[in-house]
Formats: structure tokens, C-alpha cells, sequence
């Protein structure tokens, strides 16, 4: 019994296989100006940016291997759906000035809160994970980019 109950289990796994999320951009996003390519924004924040932000709010994602392996890819496709519905940093010019001043208010409010970036997300990216330094700086620097495009 034992026995056919786990080649059931592996049968529905490699069932489950066959459908693959979709890990393609859209078309325009290659014209779509980028936050971090709109501003001069130093190489030190853009790796902090891109290290904890961009996998999932922006088109910047990179997918691990196992991102590829339902269910996880299911989980991961809709956590990063989730984020760049919140915020897409590759459709930066797409928003408002009221829309980019209040997104940039989230941005240090969630990385203040230490909601952002999620914790699961770090357990799995430890180049997520942000020492209280480099928290400080994305915080200041969120703040000054919000100041800055308000002048």
C-alpha cells in the first residue's frame, strides 16, 4: 500500500511539472525607463537596491533552479506578481509624481518597519539580507530620492 501511494505522490509531481510558469517580460519593458537608470544612483545603492528589492519588483527577476520546480514556482510566480503589483521599478516612469513620491514613502517605510524584504525571501537570498548599515543607507537614500523629486 505504502508503495503505491508514493508512486502516486510521484506521479502527481511529475504531473505537476508540466505546467511551467511563465518567466517572460513584457514586450515593451526594454523601453520602459528603469528606476535605477532615471537617477544617478551610486554602484554601492544599486546593489543594495537590486540585491533586496528587484527579484520581485521589477522585471529584473532571476529565477533559481529550484524557482523552477512546481510548486515552488507557483509560490514564487505569485509572491513576485504580488511585489510588482505593489511597486515595478522597471515601469518607474508609468507612475505619477504623486505615485513615485508615495512609493518611495513605502520604500523606507517598509525597509523601517523591517517588513522589506520579506524574511522568507532573505532565507532564501542572503544577499537580501540587510545589516543594519546598509538598512540605514536604503532608508536615507529612499528618503532623499523622495525629497529630491519633489523639489
Amino acid at each position: 500500500m505504502l508503495k503505491k501511494i508514493l508512486l502516486l505522490l510521484a506521479a502527481v509531481f511529475l504531473i505537476m511539472q508540466i505546467y511551467q510558469i511563465d518567466v517572460s517580460i513584457p514586450d515593451d519593458a526594454e523601453t520602459k525607463t528603469d528606476f535605477l537608470t532615471k537617477y544617478e544612483v551610486s554602484e554601492d545603492i544599486q546593489k543594495l537596491v537590486k540585491g533586496a528589492c528587484y527579484d520581485c519588483h521589477s522585471y529584473n527577476t532571476e529565477y533559481k533552479w529550484y524557482m523552477h520546480i512546481a510548486p515552488a514556482s507557483w509560490i514564487t510566480k505569485g509572491h513576485v506578481a504580488e511585489g510588482r503589483e505593489h511597486l515595478n521599478f522597471s515601469d518607474w516612469d508609468a507612475y505619477s509624481l504623486r505615485k513615485k513620491i508615495h512609493k518611495l514613502e513605502e520604500c523606507h517605510e517598509e525597509i523601517e518597519a523591517f517588513k522589506m524584504p520579506i524574511s522568507g525571501y532573505v532565507t532564501m537570498h542572503p544577499e537580501a539580507d540587510l545589516n543594519e548599515e546598509d538598512r540605514l543607507r536604503l532608508i536615507d537614500w529612499f528618503k532623499h530620492m523622495e525629497e529630491s523629486i519633489t523639489d
